[in-house]
């Protein structure tokens, strides 16, 4: 890629780094998305694909498969620690996941495709909105303009810090966690603290149901069966020293490598809740949020990413085990075959979701030589 693009494309980067826009208000990202591609050829445009999203056609228009790469462009709600000339303008606002990284190697493969059309087939870019909460992918496919398409393949990449830089890392079958999160709601009755008996506490209840999670716990990433649940928030009752609490709520993460995993550890946690509340004469229900669907590669185009790692002379490293955390990518594996794959991004890099974490520029030309090499390799 000639100078003048990488460092069209730095500059694109650190714009975004600097203003982040977090899940659903990416209004200001994807016009800068779009200002990009203002003066490059294209086949078609749209703008606001589910929400804030934007879609980017290269159609040959002669036969041939239909490819979709996915980017992301929201930031996090984390306060950035740094002293880049670039840092966050926004307070509590900032990129601690490497998206303004991965929007921009997508608009670099844009701007190949631009000057590098497709002579068969079609080659579809999306620039996807509100990753970071689960809504987004989601959002996306049930947007009546992107229902309409079919793709024979679906790939995206996720940055890794700890893994050398622009290093290669796949893995067939599941490569991210299927994850859930829950609201245990439970509902007793308050009374004076003097007179705790003439009320419904839910104290005991609670207790029982955190230590009733332990038994469903697996928390062995090499194995298959590995189950995680994760307390994060727990209320009941008021600062209120006179009242005996009357109600409470359990939020908790659920974390398997298979959906039909998830579901059944969904099912256990359910059922340990409603059995407790029961027996303690209290009231029951609960509501699912942020549900991640697990990223499941199909082998043949797990296969095409390290044929096209070869083509661009990247290491490749093959991973034993998924990753713990979620990705929205999921559920579009669930309905085409697809791949999402890792590319490092530095040994002695900040982890994913630390305050000081900031995607190395020299990332981007790799990032767009695994994809240009893919589209060359599956359209050829």
């Amino acid at each position: 890629m000639k100078n003048p693009v990488l460092d069209q494309l730095i500059q694109l980067r650190r714009q975004i780094h600097q203003h982040p826009e977090i899940s659903g208000e990416e209004v200001n990202t994807a016009a800068a998305v779009v200002a990009f591609f203002k003066d490059l050829k294209y086949s078609h445009i749209e703008t606001k694909v589910g929400g804030t999203g934007v879609l980017v056609t290269f159609d040959s228009e002669k036969p041939g498969k239909s490819l979709l790469f996915r980017a992301e462009l929201d930031g996090l709600p984390i306060q950035e620690e740094s002293d880049l000339s670039y840092k966050s303008v926004y307070e509590g606002k900032g990129h601690q996941c490497g998206h303004d990284g991965h929007l921009t190697i997508l608009a670099g493969v844009g701007a190949w495709l631009s000057e590098n059309p497709p002579k068969n087939g079609k080659v579809h870019l999306i620039f996807q909105p509100a990753e970071e909460n689960g809504e987004g992918a989601k959002a996306v496919m049930n947007d009546e303009r992107f229902k309409g398409l079919k793709f024979d393949e679906v790939y995206a990449l996720h940055n890794l810090p700890g893994y050398p830089l622009g290093q290669i890392v796949v893995k067939e079958n599941s490569f991210t966690a299927a994850v859930n999160s829950i609201i245990i709601k439970i509902k007793g009755k308050t009374s004076h603290a003097a007179e705790p008996e003439k009320g419904l506490n839910p104290s005991l209840a609670v207790a029982e149901i955190l230590n009733g999670l332990e038994t469903f716990q697996n928390n062995n990433p090499k194995l298959t069966d590995f189950r995680l649940i994760t307390p994060v928030y727990v209320n009941m009752g008021s600062q209120d020293y006179g009242i005996s609490a009357g109600d409470a709520e359990i939020h908790l993460t659920l974390r398997s490598w298979t959906n039909d995993g998830l579901a059944e550890l969904e099912r256990s946690v359910i059922q340990l809740a409603e059995e407790v509340c029961t027996k303690h004469h209290l009231m029951f229900n609960h509501e699912f949020l942020a549900h991640f669907y697990a990223n499941e590669n199909d082998k043949l185009c797990v296969d095409a990413v390290r044929n096209a790692a070869e083509s661009a002379a990247l290491d490749i490293l093959e991973q034993s085990f998924p990753f713990k955390w979620g990705e929205d990518f999921g559920i579009m594996t669930t309905e085409f075959k697809g791949c999402m794959f890792g590319l490092g991004s530095g040994e002695d890099q900040p982890a994913l979701h630390n305050p000081d974490y900031d995607f190395p520029d020299e990332l981007i030309p790799k990032g767009i030589a695994i994809f240009t090499s893919l589209i060359k390799n599956q359209l050829n």
